[in-house]
């Protein structure tokens, strides 16, 4: 039985980041290169703003925080999953190699597959997941060993050297392409919210109302798998089925996210641990606080972004890894 504190302690906690992501929507719909009075917001909300008014809530900043929320909650989630079935404090999609593998599968699909417009709004999370998911099982092929079993040290190394190969692809990629289509890419890589209209978010948010549940319910998978394949075995889990089954969902969860954002790296490293430390190692505790921890994370680093220099502002991905990388060192110095 759960601890009653515990149990109180965890709706705070959600009560205290739900109050955070609200108050930076607030603050987001605000400022920007088009200027939004405060306390014109209420009118603007109920429709009895100016067109201008209407336009730059609806039409630009309310879609993109959508996004950019949505996103965040993916990518924080499918790295608490590669971090339980890891069993590594450093797994993150950007940084072993999913993101980059979602990266080559979009570039390719957008360089090589003419599609209509309507259409390549919804198919994009699809080519996303398809690069992702080859990646991973590549990954997890090459780091696999018959007399070991699977090597979560050498999932990490082997993620990391995939992530440094796929960006020379990316390259040549680019370097065969004519400049508009280039600068797509570019803004890609550079972690830049781009898919910032109606239709990415009813692109983005199906995945998202299957694969959070999934994931929330295979929680208690997660709290065995992370205590090694021995006790998880013990307990009567298939963990190879299982290893392979989260390792899919975390996939979808990063390429779904990556495929409107760009290439954003350190939230799926930072979410899960800032989780962790709040509310201990026990999973169903976890995956919650992360999925919102996650989402504020790339809201805040895109509200400061789009509001440094005027008018594009800087991608949200430089700002994450501006805070991220220095995390990254940390852990990778401690462990």
């Amino acid at each position: 039985m759960i601890h009653p504190n515990l149990v109180k302690k965890q709706y705070l906690l959600i009560i205290f980041f739900l109050t955070l992501i609200l108050l930076t929507m607030l603050i987001s719909m605000g400022i920007g290169y088009a200027k939004l009075s405060y306390d014109r917001l209420i009118p603007v909300l109920v429709g009895k703003g100016t067109f201008q008014e209407t336009f730059i809530l609806f039409s630009v900043r309310l879609p993109r925080m959508i996004i950019t929320l949505l996103a965040g909650m993916a990518l924080a989630l499918s790295g608490a999953i590669l971090q339980g079935i890891t069993r590594n404090d450093l797994a993150d999609p950007g940084i072993i190699g999913i993101n980059s593998g979602a990266g080559v599968s979009v570039a390719i699909f957008f360089l090589f597959f003419p599609i209509q417009v309507g259409a390549f709004v919804y198919m994009l999370p699809v080519a996303a997941f398809a690069g992702a998911l080859l990646t991973a099982i590549a990954i997890y092929l090459f780091s696999y060993q018959k007399q070991v079993g699977f090597h979560p040290v050498r999932f990490i190394l082997t993620g990391v050297g995939f992530s440094l190969a796929l960006s020379g692809v990316m390259i040549v990629l680019i370097s065969s392409a004519d400049q508009t289509r280039v600068d797509f890419i570019a803004t890609w890589l550079a972690g830049n919210i781009w898919g910032t209209d109606w239709p990415f978010i009813l692109a983005l948010l199906p995945w998202l109302l299957v694969l959070i549940p999934f994931s929330l319910y295979k929680a208690n998978r997660l709290n065995l798998l992370s205590l090694g394949d021995l006790v998880a075995t013990g307990t009567g889990v298939a963990v190879k089925k299982e290893q392979m089954t989260l390792l899919f969902t975390a996939v979808a969860l990063a390429a779904s996210a990556v495929s409107v954002t760009g290439g954003i790296a350190f939230v799926g490293l930072m979410a899960p641990h800032i989780a962790r430390a709040l509310t201990g190692p026990v999973y169903q505790r976890i995956l919650p606080l992360a999925i919102l921890i996650g989402g504020w994370l790339l809201l805040v680093a895109d509200t400061i972004g789009r509001n440094l220099t005027d008018p594009d502002g800087l991608p949200a991905g430089i700002i994450v890894s501006i805070i991220g990388a220095p995390y990254f060192l940390y852990l990778l110095l401690r462990k």
